[in-house]
């Protein structure tokens, strides 16, 4: 049985990966991967061996992250998909990892930032012409930037430390 519970617990970083390469593609999260994340949490938390109130503790963790997410995209620093992907990936993290999951998130979202913006520069603009679409995109100034990528860095550093995968090591 452990070995379906950690099975489904590969659902996660796939899909934090998933929307990571889209919005580096695209710029954009489809709302599918968001809501892919929200609908398989509670089968997954239960079959993993997390109880309700743990499960609970989750849920009142992605909502909390959704409101300050929505007041993030709001305040327009990052976009609706990455809001969602952020209160999304709270909830599978939970408690335990919420925490240190904004912090890698938010360094990685600096790190990410002063790179693109490096990019961006002109110094790359030999390199950027000969470069796949995607990275010529990344590399045009005054773009945005795919803070996606910096949650999914955050998501994946903190899973080891969230609440499902500390339930199946219970």
């Amino acid at each position: 049985m452990q070995t379906f519970q950690f099975a489904l617990l590969l659902l996660f970083p796939a899909l934090v990966v998933v929307a990571a390469l889209k919005d580096v593609a695209s710029y954009t999260i489809p709302n599918w991967i968001s809501l892919a994340l929200i609908v398989a949490f509670l089968p997954v938390a239960l079959i993993s061996g997390a109880s309700l109130t743990a499960a609970g503790a989750c849920l009142a963790a992605g909502v909390v992250a959704l409101l300050v997410g929505m007041g993030m995209f709001a305040a327009g620093w990052i976009g609706g998909g990455d809001a969602k992907l952020f209160a999304a990936a709270v909830l599978w993290l939970g408690w335990p990892a919420a925490l240190p999951f904004m912090l890698v998130t938010g360094m990685a979202g600096g790190a990410l930032t002063l790179g693109i913006l490096s990019l961006r520069s002109g110094w790359f603009e030999p390199v950027l012409a000969g470069s796949p679409a995607w990275i010529r995109k990344l590399g045009a100034p005054g773009g945005d930037i795919p803070y996606g990528v910096a949650i999914a860095i955050g998501a994946l550093a903190t899973f080891p430390q969230g609440a499902l995968a500390l339930a199946i090591g219970a």
